[in-house]
């Protein structure tokens, strides 16, 4: 399937209006390759902590990063997305039966926390965005499962953490259309984003609510017969959105992640994200691709830099979720080298120097991909 070159039309025009609106951004990127290869474990590895993820499809698994060994968690299923790391990294929630209850990451300290919800995420620290089944949300003390502030969510993609601002879609003919709204005056305060184009439209809150930055088409390639994606941010009660990325200069078209909407990832610290960058050989986004690599932009500086010590071209539908250390120094993710009888490595990317560490092997794809869930603290 190819989007239709009359809804890129539209995009591209939006992105030539926003390339004249704001400085231009820097069309560089800095290559990092680390020490080449994938590096063995060493014994003494930093950070430590506790990663989840899945080693088979029975349960969640821990990995102990300090005592270098793994163990499934008793009456546990795999989960995704919806098992959320808390601001503070000691807690996640998981789905219960239609309940959430949250848990240390080595599964001890289970607490019933919401009844009869589809999703649990954290608005703050002591404060739980709950999403109903049939798409309501409100606002819950961790705490205090009685008391609920509802929002007037309709439409909403995503939340803003610690505020009452949203992403959502909204119908605009026979095509849809992204506006980051103030759930609180509507039709007041609102920022039209452009198009929601499918594989070009990934998003994400900066955790500490300042940002959503999210991906659209940008420029026409007309070597490959499509518009590759960029990054943009927006900022509550901005104007208007910022162009911070400039791929097409670097590569021509490119796609940014996959057809999951929210993985975008922020470091904890809300001054970096990690993505994947995957270029495109022609105008068929989802067949005509090769190799995807990491990148993290620098939101203070613009920066950008590339990961080139490992590529992947299993990245479609979606490519393997990043997932950043509790301290922001490295991002996890399963791997598959290439003729490797292991499967797929639970791999720690060092960002500062770009080093790729292994640190187990055989991760189970149990959602079609061999996802991280979190990296947190040990209780």
């Amino acid at each position: 399937m190819v989007i239709s070159l009359s809804v890129y039309k539209v995009v591209v025009l939006l992105s030539v209006m926003l390339v004249a609106m704001f400085s231009q951004v820097s069309a560089q990127a800095t290559q990092v390759c680390g020490s080449g290869g994938i590096q063995p474990r060493t014994a003494d590895f930093q950070p430590g902590g506790i990663i989840l993820t899945m080693f088979d499809s029975t349960a969640i698994w821990v990995y102990d990063i300090e005592r270098n060994r793994r163990y499934p968690l008793p009456d546990t299923r795999p989960c995704n997305s919806n098992c959320r790391l808390s601001p503070d990294a000691e807690w996640i929630t998981y789905p219960n039966e239609g309940d959430f209850i949250k848990m240390r990451l080595d599964g001890t300290q289970r607490t019933p926390i919401v009844d009869n919800a589809n999703d649990v995420e954290w608005w703050s620290a002591d404060t739980l965005l709950v999403w109903t089944p049939d798409h309501r949300a409100y606002l819950q003390p961790e705490n205090d499962a009685a008391t609920r502030e509802y929002l007037d969510a309709d439409g909403a993609i995503s939340v803003q953490p610690g505020g009452q601002w949203a992403l959502t879609v909204e119908a605009d003919g026979d095509d849809f259309r992204r506006v980051l709204v103030n759930l609180q005056a509507r039709e007041v305060q609102r920022v039209d984003l452009g198009v929601d184009v499918p594989y070009f439209n990934v998003s994400a809150w900066s955790p500490d609510g300042q940002w959503l930055v999210y991906s659209a088409p940008g420029l026409y390639d007309s070597h490959v017969g499509i518009a590759g994606a960029e990054l943009y941010g927006v900022r509550p009660r901005d104007s208007a959105p910022t162009k911070l990325t400039d791929l097409n200069a670097l590569y021509g078209a490119v796609r940014i992640n996959g057809h999951a909407l929210g993985q975008l990832s922020w470091s904890p610290d809300s001054t970096r994200i990690a993505f994947w960058v995957t270029e495109l050989l022609g105008a068929d986004y989802l067949a005509n691709t090769g190799n995807a690599v990491i990148h993290i932009l620098d939101m203070d500086t613009g920066d950008i830099t590339a990961y080139c010590g490992f590529s992947t071209t299993e990245h479609t539908p979606n490519p393997p979720r990043l997932v950043w250390s509790p301290d922001g120094t490295h991002v996890a993710f399963g791997g598959n080298m290439p003729n490797d009888s292991r499967g797929y490595l639970l791999l720690a990317l060092d960002t500062a120097t770009g080093t790729f560490t292994e640190l187990s092997d055989g991760v189970f794809p149990s959602f079609g991909s061999p996802d991280i869930i979190a990296w947190g603290y040990a209780p």
